[in-house]
């Protein structure tokens, strides 16, 4: 065991400009710290098997949630069941930084929506 932070992990980039840093990334449970800068977001999508919780730190995230859209700020959180369809991204003028966990690996569990 290490203690791990985004200082020492390499970024994971995804989007445009998003970041991602895996604190724990094992098959069955997975922790990462992310970063979207203001405007930015990802593909609306379903993990067919994963469960997710996002928790945010700074910022507002927002995360559209089979049709609403949830606004979370510092010390919220949103679980995200199995097979529901989302999409997070940053409608804010700042960046958002917040944690995703995850109930396996969601890189083989993900399927996305056009």
């Amino acid at each position: 065991m290490m203690k791990v932070n985004a200082q020492t992990l390499p970024e994971d980039p995804w989007g445009d400009g998003a970041k991602a840093w895996r604190l724990l990334d094992r098959d069955d449970m997975a922790i990462a710290e992310e970063t979207i800068p203001a405007g930015v977001g990802e593909t609306r999508h379903f993990h067919a098997h994963t469960r997710q919780f996002f928790y945010v730190l700074e910022g507002t995230l927002s995360i559209e949630l089979e049709g609403d859209v949830h606004r979370l700020g510092p010390g919220d959180g949103l679980e995200i069941a199995p097979g529901a369809k989302h999409r997070a991204h940053n409608a804010d003028d700042k960046p958002v930084r917040f944690l995703v966990a995850s109930s396996g690996l969601t890189k083989r569990d993900r399927t996305n929506l056009g």
